[in-house]
């Protein structure tokens, strides 16, 4: 009777030792229908994404909102932004076993993966912001190495091929055929080369005299330091959704180290942009139209929602009573998006105060309503995205779930039970 009740139970599916779809074996990949759906509908938008691509390229660049005043719009900003996305899960992957400091519970690979994705739809939106494949060919044959754009795009390229041997030398450790000494002179060097993206991305801005909201040599460590909060939020959120899902145990002792950590990083990054309002706000200072311009100018609902959500983050993450699964969620949720309006601030907020006199021409070809009065002629060029560039922008962004959920399905990256 006892064996007929034990293959009754096996048989039903409430025997955990029975492989099922969504939990594997010994594989460490994820077979699920979820999964699956996941990777239809990615691949579907991205095949969109391109279909508006091809319209932009055979219609010009015109058929964005960017103009010769506003020439970064929301590509680059997109592209600041994922880049900042992809920190968190090579930092949070690397810097223990750089340290040889205990770890997040087996999370590294996912989180390594999420850095990929995120790296290669940063990547993605440079693309789109050139205007036509060509002129990725030209970047390298006509390179100019004495430029801050060239040491960026050589720095992205490095990242995300180190992020791929990262990955790929964490999945030969699990199988003995990589050493541990060897991994963590690797994590080392993802670790270096984290920061530097960063550091990188933001010189761009900040040795552009010419603009007021830019040229600042904190602009280093503000990237650095907003890329921590919502590259470890998008960690947190993937990994509460993994383990909703049962891809792989998150237990709250881990949560609440991330969730403690996230805290640190936003009080630090509110710091620093507290630290730059006060130097360009300070009674007589150059730079007092910049932060009247984020406090009560146009930019005053991305600046708000950005400060009130990073402070409502940070109270959940220091509350312990506020360390649930659910609030967590919704203080990532505010972490990212504050991030987000940050890069809109600094971008669109850069293009409106010039600092210099007369700092370009208006020719007629900048005419957007030639028809209209002189008001209208050249109300287009205050910068807004068209249609067409938030539908590229959904496509390229698909890419990176394309990207994320193929990972899921086709690598090992489940935790092994000893790193749980």
């Amino acid at each position: 009777m006892t064996d007929l009740t034990s293959a009754a139970v096996a048989d039903s599916g409430f025997n955990k030792s029975v492989p099922t779809p969504e939990s594997p074996k010994d594989s460490g990949k994820w077979n699920s229908k979820g999964t699956t759906i996941g990777i239809a509908v990615s691949g579907v938008i991205v095949i969109i994404g391109l279909v508006l691509w091809a319209i932009q390229l055979t219609g010009g660049m015109v058929q964005t909102g960017m103009r010769n005043l506003d020439s970064w719009g929301l590509y680059i900003t997109m592209f600041m932004f994922f880049v900042g996305l992809s920190a968190g899960g090579l930092i949070i992957s690397s810097v223990p076993k750089a340290f040889g400091i205990k770890g997040f519970g087996g999370i590294s690979k996912v989180a390594v993966m999420t850095s990929i994705a995120a790296t290669i739809a940063a990547v993605g939106f440079v693309i789109v912001d050139m205007g036509q494949p060509l002129r990725v060919w030209e970047l390298f044959a006509y390179s100019n190495l004495g430029s801050p754009l060239m040491w960026d795009i050589i720095v992205i390229a490095t990242y995300l091929i180190l992020s791929c041997v990262y990955l790929w030398a964490q999945i030969q450790a699990e199988k003995g055929k990589v050493s541990q000494k060897a991994l963590r002179v690797i994590s080392v060097i993802a670790l270096v080369c984290a920061v530097l993206v960063h550091s990188v991305t933001a010189w761009i801005f900040s040795l552009q005299p010419a603009h007021e909201f830019w040229y600042t040599a904190l602009l280093g460590p503000w990237f650095v330091s907003s890329a921590l909060v919502c590259g470890t939020a998008l960690v947190m959120l993937v990994c509460m959704g993994l383990s909703r899902a049962g891809y792989l145990e998150f237990s709250r002792e881990n949560l609440v180290k991330l969730a403690k950590l996230l805290g640190a990083f936003v009080m630090v990054d509110l710091y620093f942009f507290a630290c730059d309002l006060l130097t360009e706000g300070f009674p007589g200072a150059d730079g007092a139209a910049v932060v009247q311009m984020l406090v009560s100018g146009p930019l005053a609902p991305f600046f708000w929602i950005e400060i009130i959500g990073c402070i409502v983050c940070a109270v959940i993450c220091f509350t312990p009573s506020l360390r649930k699964p659910g609030i967590l969620g919704i203080g990532c949720a505010l972490a990212i998006i504050g991030i987000f309006c940050k890069r809109v601030q600094l971008l669109v907020g850069g293009f409106q105060l010039p600092n210099l006199d007369m700092p370009g021409a208006l020719p007629s070809s900048l005419i957007t309503n030639w028809s209209g009065t002189y008001e209208q002629a050249y109300a287009g060029l205050v910068y807004a995205p068209t249609m067409l560039e938030f539908g590229v922008c959904i496509g390229v962004i698909a890419l990176a779930f394309l990207v994320f959920f193929l990972g899921m399905k086709l690598l090992p990256l489940r935790p092994k039970p000893e790193d749980k």
